[in-house]
C-alpha cells in the first residue's frame, strides 16, 4: 500500500471530547476546531515522512516502520514509540493514544483513540 500524497481535512468527529481527554489546553482546542489542516505523506518503502499543517503550526514526523523513533503529539510532547504496519494501516501508540492511519483510494482516515473516546479525521487527496 502506497501512502504517498497530499490530503486536506474534510471532517473530524469528536475532536473536542478527544482533545479534552488528552489534556490539551482550551486555547489549542478552540483554534483546532475551525482549521482545515493538510497532511503530506512521502513513503519510500518502510521509510515515511509525514508533514501536518494546521494554520501556522507544522508537525513533521519521520520514521521507519518497525523501528523505535521519537514522534511529536498533538499537544507538542515528544514520545519514543514504534510505528507498525498491519495490512494497509499504520498503527502507533503515543502514551494513552492509539493512532491508526489508513488510505482508501483518495481518502485518508486517521482514527485516534484515547480511553473510550474515538476521534476520526477524514481527509481527501488534493
Amino acid at each position: 500500500m502506497d501512502f504517498t500524497g497530499k490530503f486536506q481535512l474534510q471532517s473530524c468527529e469528536n475532536f473536542v471530547p478527544f482533545m479534552k481527554v488528552i489534556g490539551a489546553p482550551s486555547d489549542l482546542i478552540e483554534k483546532g476546531q475551525d482549521l482545515k489542516s493538510t497532511c503530506e505523506i512521502e513513503q519510500n518503502g518502510k521509510s515515511f515522512k509525514i508533514c501536518m499543517s494546521s494554520g501556522n503550526k507544522v508537525i513533521q514526523q519521520n520514521f521507519i516502520v518497525g523501528e523505535e523513533t521519537e514522534l511529536e503529539t498533538l499537544t507538542g510532547e515528544k514520545i519514543k514509540t514504534t510505528v507498525n504496519m498491519e495490512g494497509n494501516k499504520l498503527i502507533t501508540n503515543l502514551k494513552s493514544v492509539t493512532s491508526i492511519i489508513e488510505v482508501s483510494g483518495d481518502t485518508l482516515i486517521n482514527t485516534l483513540k484515547a480511553g473510550d473516546v474515538v476521534c476520526k479525521r477524514i481527509s481527501k487527496r488534493i
